[in-house]
């Protein structure tokens, strides 16, 4: 008697690895509350999420002391969101006066 098992296909998503300098955490937090619920919208969230208090070693001149993992549906989801107006509006209410420098550190295919 032979057996076989079903495979599961597991759904690909598109994530982002990004590092930021946060200069303003109240600032900062107001654009992640404005910013959530657009991105729970387009079902992104964030998987992984880091404050970090020693960096022993970056690529470049940008200093960091937020690490987060972006999960969203794909790539193309991931697009439509940032050029959202409604994120956009929130961003530049926030983001700019929140944080001094970003740091995309990778894009891959997640799971």
């Amino acid at each position: 008697m032979t057996t076989t098992q079903e495979t599961k296909a597991t759904p690909r998503t598109h994530e982002a690895l990004v590092a930021l300098e946060i200069t303003d955490e109240a600032g900062y937090q107001r654009y992640r509350d404005g910013m959530t619920p657009i991105l729970e919208s387009y079902g992104g969230r964030f998987r992984w999420d880091f404050r970090v208090a020693e960096v022993l070693k970056h690529d470049g001149e940008k200093r960091v002391n937020r690490v987060f993992i972006l999960s969203f549906p794909d790539a193309s989801t991931k697009e439509a969101f940032f050029a959202d107006p409604a994120y956009l509006a929130v961003r530049g209410e926030h983001f700019d006066q929140s944080v001094g420098a970003v740091a995309r550190i990778a894009e891959y295919a997640g799971g």
